[in-house]
């Protein structure tokens, strides 16, 4: 005999999809109350439907990309002017003015590298006045010839770009200077290593590295040759690339058995005959001029591109 017939259960409501969300509001009678949470973010009042948050996001996101296409377009040129324009609009480096007085050589009048007449307050002996005066100006050569063979090695290392020299003689027409800018091919850090060295193993003051004078031909330095140099000043400056010399001696051509360099002969008590001509004090004090007025040059030159 079949057993009682049980009753089939009552259809379920069909189940949401998985990440589904049921909006309905379920009714006041329901018997369990319905508990509202606060509003998420970017929830629209005016409807029961959540806003997309991207769009929302779309217009903030589009803003920021646009300011960062202008930043980088700003950016962009200005390094662009900057390039174009050479840089920074303030004054010249140092390494742009060093490398600018290194074509002085061929830009600059040469009564403005060597004047005709210089100067020298207190230059001579016991602080006494001097004038020297230009005799004769040698044309624009390279250094193959200038100095004794360990001098032109001495000075290799900072290459020889073009020489300019010059010839003076003194008030009283006794004695002859010749004085030499060197300009040379060394960077900044190059030539003060040559300076270095000079001043550390006392090159500027031995006899076998003395340079060699102008002779001009039909002036009083005529017979101004390398037996007649006396007395000798080299410096090596580290603000241009230039090597600045000066060598003296007797106008009347005699020889010199003991050459002396300026900053001995330059101190009170010396006998020698170039200290008792004072002839140390041509040597450096005409080097010391040339030097002076090329500086003047530089700095003008800098000026004069800082106002361009």
């Amino acid at each position: 005999m079949p057993g009682p017939r049980i009753p089939p259960p009552p259809p379920q409501p069909p189940r949401r999809p998985v990440g589904a969300v049921d909006l309905t509001p379920r009714p006041e009678t329901a018997g369990r109350p319905f508990v509202r949470f606060a509003p998420p973010e970017h929830y629209d009042d005016s409807t029961t439907l959540l806003r997309p948050v991207g769009a929302r996001l779309k217009p903030r996101t589009a803003a920021i990309a646009a300011c960062l296409v202008l930043g980088l377009g700003l950016i962009g040129g200005a390094t662009t002017g900057s390039l174009l324009s050479g840089g920074d609009s303030g004054p010249p480096s140092v390494q742009t003015a060093y490398r600018e007085a290194g074509q002085l050589w061929h830009g600059v009048p040469v009564d403005q590298l060597f004047p005709r007449t210089l100067k020298g307050e207190g230059a001579g002996p016991g602080r006494a006045g001097r004038t020297w005066t230009r005799i004769a100006v040698a044309p624009d050569t390279t250094c193959a010839d200038a100095f004794d063979p360990l001098l032109h090695k001495a000075l290799r290392s900072a290459g020889c770009l073009r020489l300019l020299r010059a010839t003076y003689t003194d008030a009283t027409q006794s004695g002859v200077t010749t004085v030499g800018l060197m300009f040379t091919k060394a960077d900044a850090e190059a030539t003060k290593a040559l300076r270095s060295r000079f001043l550390e193993q006392g090159l500027d003051r031995r006899d076998d590295l003395i340079p060699r004078p102008y002779a001009a031909k039909g002036t009083l330095a005529d017979g101004f040759g390398d037996r007649q140099r006396a007395s000798w000043a080299i410096n090596i400056l580290t603000d241009a690339p230039v090597v600045v010399y000066a060598v003296s001696g007797f106008a009347d051509g005699r020889t010199v058995s003991e050459p002396q360099p300026a900053a001995d002969a330059m101190k009170p008590g010396a006998t020698s005959a170039p200290a008792q001509a004072g002839l140390g004090h041509d040597a450096q004090g005409v080097a010391d001029r040339i030097e002076r007025d090329l500086r003047k040059t530089v700095k003008k030159t800098a000026d004069r591109d800082t106002e361009q």
